[in-house]
Parts: structure tokens; sequence; C-alpha cells
């Protein structure tokens, strides 16, 4: 698994925008007074970012990533960020000794069920709270619509669920099964719904977004995934998209009442 760095720049600015401000406050407020934050699939530190106007300036992050490339722009621009290259397929390598929250962005789609269990065990035997956001919920709407849009979105849907380096993905149902795992391992789980709403003027995400999702649609089997993709691209100076997403906080049910004060509703 990996992403160039000039795709991660390029969706930020709406992976940031979609966050739920919410869920992102009680979050940052599980992390505690003195936060040590390990974040999983880091990137270039885009979760340092989001997050670190939210916490004390001593925060510390453990950046988890496979990529040394993209680890080495992360630490470069947080101070308080170590670099953890690993593969993730490694859990027992996780470095949650003395971790206070683990985080995750655009990651949850990408993995297998069977990786997902293992992971809610070990986050059990260390108690410690989950927020992973902006995973993939298999929604996608164009304006102005096109007779091929549903058919596209169906086959994205079918190539999201195959092996990303973890097993069979869990593709778009990622986020709900997230919810399951946890609460059936005891923890307090909250969703919430955090699309994508991308206009002409992100026109240049818009492209390379397109590209990505016809790429897909023609690996799972759709012949007119091509010809769609032109169409689309013609329209990205005047069309709207929406993306569907979900974040998802966990919480094990000794630390639920730090959320009084910060909201507990379940989405």
């Amino acid at each position: 698994m990996g992403f160039a760095p000039q795709w991660l720049a390029l969706r930020e600015p709406a992976d940031r925008a979609a966050r739920d401000t919410a869920l992102l406050a009680r979050a940052a407020h599980l992390a505690g007074p003195a936060p040590v934050i390990v974040d999983l699939g880091a990137g270039t530190g885009a979760s340092v970012r989001a997050l670190g106007g939210h916490l004390p300036d001593a925060a510390r992050w453990r950046l988890v990533d496979n990529d040394a490339a993209l680890l080495a722009l992360a630490v470069a621009n947080h101070p308080n960020a170590q670099a953890c290259q690993l593969d993730l397929n490694h859990l027992s390598d996780l470095p949650l000794d003395g971790a206070t929250l683990v985080s995750a962005s655009a990651l949850l789609d990408l993995l297998s069920e069977r990786w997902l269990r293992a992971f809610v065990d070990i986050l059990v035997r260390h108690q410690l709270p989950f927020y992973a956001v902006l995973s993939y919920d298999g929604v996608m709407h164009w304006q102005p619509e096109l007779p091929d849009d549903a058919g596209i979105t169906a086959a994205f849907n079918r190539d999201q669920c195959t092996d990303k380096g973890f097993g069979p993905a869990l593709g778009a149902a990622s986020g709900h099964i997230a919810r399951t795992l946890f609460e059936q391992a005891g923890y307090y789980v909250m969703l919430a719904q955090t699309p994508w709403v991308l206009t002409q003027q992100d026109a240049r995400l818009q492209a390379e977004l397109l590209d990505g999702i016809a790429g897909a649609a023609a690996r799972a089997g759709h012949g007119g995934a091509p010809a769609w993709n032109a169409a689309r691209q013609r329209l990205v100076s005047q069309g709207r998209c929406t993306v569907g997403h979900l974040d998802v906080l966990a919480v094990p049910t000794g630390r639920v009442a730090l959320l009084d004060g910060h909201g507990c509703g379940n989405g």
C-alpha cells in the first residue's frame, strides 16, 4: 500500500473540510492532557495537522507507515512526531506502549475483516480509543448525472473489496463493520457521515479522482469506464461530486466518562 505525496496533498483540504468537528473534538479530549497518538498509515502527517490545533503543544505523535519517503516528509514538518516505519500487517510491532489514542485516516476501507478483528483485540488489551476518519461508504453522486454513473459506482465498489495488501478489503462496509466489532468488544462507538462535496473549485481533485474511479471500475470489468471518464472530465469545470465517508470514534467503556461535556450522541 502506498500513495503519492502529490495525491495526498491534493486531497487534504477536502479531507479536512469533511471531518466531523464534534468527533474530532471528542477524540482530542480523549487523548488526554499529555497526548501520545499513534497514527496508522500516517502518510505525510495529515492527521497531525488536522488534530494539532485541538491538542496541547506537547502532544507527541508516533507516525506509522511503510513508506519511508512519506514519513520523512511528515517528521520534517512536525518536530513532535516520530517516524515508525513498519508494515501494518505486523500488528504486534505497533508502538502502543504509553499511547493515549490511536488514529487513522482513509484507511479502514482498505483493511480486511481478519485484520480488523486482530486489531480490535490488541486495542482491547491496551484499552485504547480509536479515531478513524474518512472511510469510504460506497456512495457517490454527480451533477449533472450521466447514464453510466450507477454502473461505474457499483464496479468501483466491487474493486474496493479486492486485496489492498491486507486480504479482501472491507471497502464500503468498513465503517459499519468496525462499529460492530468494537461494540462486540465492549466499546462505545460513535459514527458520523463525512462526505466530500466537490465543486468547480475542486476541479483538479475531481479530475484525479475520476481517473482513479474509472481505473478501478475498468479493473472490475466495466467496459464503459474510459468513455465515462472522458465524459465526466469534460464536466469538472461545471459539475459537482459527492463522495460518502464515515468517521468512527470507538471508546473503551472505562473511558466514556471522559466524554462528559463533549457529547455522547451515537450516530
